[in-house]
């Protein structure tokens, strides 16, 4: 049986009393969801970000051995060809070997600069990375207490909350699909979720724009679906929405 204006409307009405209840549990729970996520980026953040210094930090350590290890490779040139002098014929023999043992100390010199280097780089690294755990251990805090936080506030409106969507979803099957997709782009376009308003003091109650009082006589009539000029938000009576608090 095709529903009356008057029936569609309560049945709108009904639908945004029982969104309005979620959102009013949601507004509880505020902006600590956000909140979570936000805390939980940055734990991820900082533990990618300590991760990639001790990389570089083992990094380094691994330069400095091997750069100890270049030193003792050219020590130990130096110490053959010093060596080799003793039995040297010539003096071009003798300057090859001579060059040989300055190009090894070269090297020497070298590896000790980049040695000092790296340990300057590892010190200011370290730092860093120290100020990271320490950052790290502090947002893991933070976001602890905010879950916990969250936790009480959902465990104490979840099944209330969970009772409310199954009204919403009873309470959306006596809606005819064109309302129901109108109501829902108002509702999602609306900062306070409101799709289905009441007039209030001669005014829309969502804009709070007056509303002509001929226009006002045909809302209460519920003759037609009526929205409001300014907002676009459908309009009831007032009456209908003391009727909704005494059913």
């Amino acid at each position: 049986m095709e529903q009356t204006v008057e029936q569609k409307l309560k049945a709108l009405y009904d639908l945004q009393t029982i969104h309005t209840k979620i959102d009013k549990i949601r507004q509880v729970r505020g902006e600590l969801p956000m909140e979570v996520a936000d805390l939980e980026d940055d734990v991820e953040g900082l533990e990618t970000r300590i991760q990639k210094i001790k990389g570089e930090l083992d990094d380094l350590e691994d330069d400095i051995v091997t750069r100890k290890n270049l030193i003792k490779e050219s020590q130990a040139n130096i110490k053959k060809y010093e060596t080799q002098l003793n039995d040297v014929k010539n003096n071009r023999e003798y300057d090859a070997i001579t060059k040989e043992i300055e190009i090894q100390g070269l090297d020497i010199q070298v590896s000790e600069k980049k040695i000092k280097e790296f340990g300057y780089e590892i010190a200011s690294k370290t730092q860093i990375y120290e100020k990271a755990l320490a950052d790290l251990e502090g947002r893991k805090g933070d976001l602890d207490a905010k879950k916990a936080e969250l936790g009480t506030i959902t465990s104490e409106t979840e099944k209330e909350e969970n009772e409310l969507n199954t009204q919403a979803e009873q309470a959306t099957k006596g809606i005819e699909e064109r309302l129901l997709i109108a109501y829902n782009r108002l509702r999602s376009n609306a900062k306070n979720g409101l799709a289905v308003v009441t007039i209030q003091r001669d005014s829309c109650s969502g804009c709070f724009n007056q509303i002509p009082p001929q226009r006002q006589s045909d809302i209460r009539q519920r003759k037609k679906i009526i929205v409001c000029e300014h907002c676009g938000r459908i309009l009831v009576d007032e009456q209908m929405a003391l009727e909704a608090e005494l059913a």
